[in-house]
């Protein structure tokens, strides 16, 4: 990740439907916005859901209703030759390929392929045993914590530093659970306190609609943003929904390059674009009217206006009481020597 700049993470996820040449669309659209990453998922439907395991209410809305959230998920499933040349195509792109591993045995295949960062999803906060892999391997991790509260927080950070991950290479992501997300259950400000709380670095995975609440998120000083994307919304699955078509996931990634620029250094002062307008926008002390040489300046005969060249306003007692050295004409700019 690079280490002054937002790192922008295009979720592809399962949006590529099973299919591989939609995966690679997919990558070409990330490429296209300018995302630092693109990110799908790795797993073994069977090591994750069990048979009887429900759907979440977005999905029964967004796939087959009679489909088993199993059998709706096994469609969705990358194997390792999809997953090499998934990764070989983002090499070639110039792009980074991310993956989240759902399970123990795609942990295993994600580190075979030489993943350099591994994203835990929320879902896994929970998961002891697939912390305490990730945390053992010592590598940069990226953790969302939708559902979770602070203390679960807490709790699965330090699972992960127990193991070999160091604090500083770990990323947690504010995130909610909701697809699509309602903006007044965002709580963009509980990303700020896991900051202050857990002393780590911050971003947020954004399941909004639209794309306002991630650059907010960057404004407040997220590093790393993660937002859902698809060929188009109206395709079936789970995820489609609430992704960004490709020329709002561009949209996106300008706005937050924008936001990122604006946040400048924290340095009061003027800028460089600013300095020529000094001049033409402050004000100095003028001549009221004609002064005769030796008169004394006063509230009635000097005044202040544009431009700025002459003697600041903020000098005026300094100015009221001398003598006048020459001859002034109204609207001619004072000088004391």
């Amino acid at each position: 990740m690079r280490s002054n700049s937002v790192f922008v993470i295009a979720e592809a996820g399962v949006n590529h439907n099973g299919c591989l040449d939609l995966a690679y669309k997919l990558v070409d659209v990330a490429v296209e916005a300018g995302a630092d990453a693109v990110k799908f998922q790795t797993f073994k439907a069977e090591q994750v859901i069990s048979r009887y395991a429900e759907k979440a209410e977005y999905q029964k809305e967004t796939t087959d209703a009679s489909a088993s959230q199993l059998e709706m998920v096994k469609k969705l499933e990358l194997n390792r030759e999809a997953h090499e040349k998934l990764m070989a195509y983002c090499r070639d792109k110039g792009i980074e390929f991310l993956s989240t591993p759902f399970d123990l045995e795609s942990i295993d295949l994600l580190i075979e392929l030489g993943i350099k960062t591994l994203k835990i999803p929320s879902g896994e906060i929970t998961n002891l045993p697939y912390l305490r892999k990730i945390g053992a391997l010592g590598k940069k991790v990226i953790m969302s914590t939708g559902m979770a509260t602070l203390e679960e927080v807490r709790m699965a950070l330090e699972v992960l530093v127990n193991g070999r991950a160091q604090k500083e290479n770990i990323t947690i992501l504010h995130c909610n659970t909701e697809y699509p997300t309602p903006f007044e259950d965002v709580n963009l400000r509980a990303m700020l306190t896991m900051k202050d709380k857990l002393g780590v670095k911050v971003g947020y995975s954004d399941h909004t609609l639209g794309i306002e609440v991630s650059v907010a998120a960057v404004a407040l000083g997220a590093e790393v943003i993660e937002k859902h994307f698809t060929l188009d919304k109206t395709s079936e699955g789970p995820d489609h929904k609430a992704s960004l078509e490709p020329d709002e996931l561009k949209a996106m990634i300008r706005s937050i390059r924008n936001i990122e620029r604006a946040m400048g250094s924290g340095v009061k002062r003027p800028s460089v674009s600013e300095l020529k307008n000094i001049m033409i926008a402050r004000k100095s002390i003028i001549a009221a009217k004609d002064i005769k040489k030796g008169e004394i300046f006063t509230g009635k005969n000097i005044t202040v206006k544009r431009p700025g060249n002459g003697i600041s306003p903020m000098k005026w007692d300094e100015v009221i009481g001398q003598v006048a050295m020459r001859d002034f004409k109204e609207d001619e700019l004072i000088k004391l020597s």
